[in-house]
């Protein structure tokens, strides 16, 4: 395919900047720009990237710029087919992503002006915590389709459950298929009826009690991640995870990958963003998918849904 585009990614943090390394390496945009308030750290950034260029065999032009209080530097990530928000507080050992939510909120708030004011057709990635509430708040401000704002959650969780049972069993992480649904915290739903390994159902390699003992530490992931750093959060595998959907918006592709998406009457259920599966194109998000489920599984997706829908209608006053 040939190089086009711009894709942009605000904050040049551990998340941002190893999110705009993997979409430089992918070699399929024309220009990778990386923003940050602290002055000097993106164009530093994006010199050092730029220098790896001949190493790796790519030519995308990595574009650095400080931005300020005021929307200065903004004018930058115009024209990006998509924006990809990583800006905001990570956690610290001992917190919630909950615990963000108003810090957070103000960046978001900041961000997403900025990108209405000069990146209008954008799609938008959020992975700023907590997810759901920032992705619901980061709409509402742009004003954007819901189909052109997304969460990148569903994407790293499923991707942690994968290594999870791969390591437990032995086995390849290409052979296991696992997936993640609900929310990106406490009610998120690691779907355990959708997981197998080369085909063959998880439930008749693994007992219930052992599945059990990783969709926890699934669901724990980012804090065991945390606590293990104890100055900053993940930023390897959530960094592949939103680069993999920016790649699949940009080249169209109609992939189908678990993500934080606004539901519209899917499950039964409408009015919020919540971690589902769903296909990928230039518009953003084309269509929910629907997963078949467990009556128990469909009771915690119901459970999430409302534990979310609550705290996103509390955003609008952040």
């Amino acid at each position: 395919m040939a190089r086009h585009g711009k894709v942009s990614v605000v904050g040049a943090g551990f998340y941002g900047s190893t999110t705009a390394l993997r979409l430089a390496e992918y070699d399929i945009f024309e220009t990778v720009v990386l923003t940050d308030v602290v002055e000097g750290k993106p164009e530093g950034l994006a010199l050092d990237l730029n220098q790896s260029r001949w190493i790796e065999g790519f030519e995308t032009k990595v574009v650095g710029q400080t931005t300020g209080p005021n929307g200065e530097g903004y004018e930058v990530i115009a024209g990006s087919e998509i924006v990809i928000i990583t800006a905001g507080l990570p956690r610290k050992p001992g917190m919630s992503r909950m615990d963000l939510i108003e810090t957070n909120a103000k960046i978001m708030r900041s961000v997403a002006e900025n990108i209405a004011k000069h990146a209008p057709e954008a799609i938008v990635i959020n992975v700023a915590n907590p997810l759901d509430e920032m992705t619901a708040l980061a709409q509402l401000v742009t004003g954007f389709p819901y189909q052109r704002v997304i969460g990148q959650a569903g994407m790293l969780d499923t991707a942690r459950f994968t290594n999870f049972v791969a390591e437990d069993l032995g086995v390849p992480v290409a052979s296991v298929k696992t997936l993640t649904l609900g929310s990106h915290g406490d009610t998120m739903v690691p779907v355990a009826s959708a997981c197998s390994v080369d085909g063959t159902p998880l439930a008749d390699l693994m007992p219930a009690d052992r599945i059990e003992e990783l969709v926890v530490r699934t669901r724990n992931g980012g804090a065991e991640v945390v606590a293990l750093l104890k100055t900053g959060s993940a930023y390897y595998a959530p960094s592949a995870a939103a680069a993999r959907m920016a790649k699949a918006i940009h080249e169209d592709s109609g992939d189908v990958m678990p993500v934080c998406a606004w539901v519209d009457g899917e499950y039964g259920l409408s009015g919020a963003y919540l971690g589902v599966e769903a296909e990928l194109g230039r518009e953003g998000i084309r269509k929910v998918v629907e997963t078949p489920l467990t009556d128990a599984e469909k009771a915690l997706l119901v459970e999430a849904y409302e534990a979310v829908k609550a705290k996103q209608a509390d955003v609008a006053g952040l």
